[in-house]
């Protein structure tokens, strides 16, 4: 006896349906795993890290639920079934696995202190080769969100070239693990760097509501806080600084170059 039309499609969209909330349950996990280890708070913007998952959301919670509605057929074996849903089932997390790496392997590892601005640093960014040349002390490739570090002085002037020209070439010097130092030793230097955010609200009156707002989060007045520019993967940001102790107590996206 043949399926009627209307069980025919009852059984597919019930075990899409099924498959849906399996998917979801699934990304939900990873989602947790990305927003709060790897791109925790502003880097979910800054590092794209929102983008990217969003991608692999789309591919994985949606297409496979999409095949199954497609696939599913009752007038098939069970091992002609099983063999299909297996299929689907692994090729879902291959996709999810591949996408799971590109969101990690592109992941903020550092903020780095660039001797007048700040620098949002990748995994990708770092050269596997330069890895063994991070100072002692500091954890090179962090799976558990960016760490605050700054840039040592170069030691002489062939050191300045050579990195200059490498900066030039496409590696910044933020991602060149022997001139990483601790953040605290850059302190005075990012003070000094730094600039007043009173300076800022007058060249961007129409932003002035947003600097207010991220202070406030921060418990710092307009007239007080500092600022420097971060660069991020594909716009320009401004941290806004402590006077006091120089760290970092909230990002904006605002351009202020």
């Amino acid at each position: 006896m043949t399926e009627t039309p209307s069980f025919f499609w009852k059984d597919r969209l019930r075990a899409s349906g099924l498959h849906f909330c399996i998917s979801l349950g699934i990304a939900t996990l990873a989602a947790l795993l990305v927003f709060f280890l790897w791109y925790p708070a502003y880097y979910r913007e800054i590092s794209g890290g929102r983008d990217l998952f969003l991608i692999l959301v789309v591919v994985d919670v949606v297409l496979g639920p999409l095949i199954t509605l497609v696939i599913f057929n009752r007038a098939k074996t069970w091992p002609v079934l099983a063999r299909d849903l297996a299929v689907i089932a692994l090729l879902q997390l291959v996709a999810l696995g591949y996408g799971m790496w590109t969101v990690f392997v592109a992941r903020p590892v550092h903020t780095v202190f660039e001797y007048d601005r700040f620098r949002v640093v990748h995994a990708i960014d770092v050269p596997r080769e330069k890895l063994d040349r991070t100072p002692a002390g500091i954890q090179a490739l962090p799976i558990t969100g960016p760490t605050l570090l700054s840039l040592r002085p170069f030691r002489d002037a062939d050191e300045n070239i050579s990195m200059t020209m490498a900066a030039l070439q496409g590696l910044p010097l933020s991602a060149q693990p022997e001139l990483w130092q601790p953040y605290a030793e850059a302190r005075t230097q990012i003070l000094q760097a730094a600039k007043p955010v009173a300076a800022l609200k007058k060249r961007f009156p129409d932003r002035s509501g947003d600097i207010d707002e991220a202070l406030a989060r921060s418990g710092q007045t307009a007239e007080k806080a500092l600022y420097l520019p971060l660069i991020a993967r594909r716009s320009f940001w401004t941290a806004l600084i402590d006077p006091a102790t120089a760290d970092i107590i909230g990002l904006i996206p605002l351009d202020p170059y």
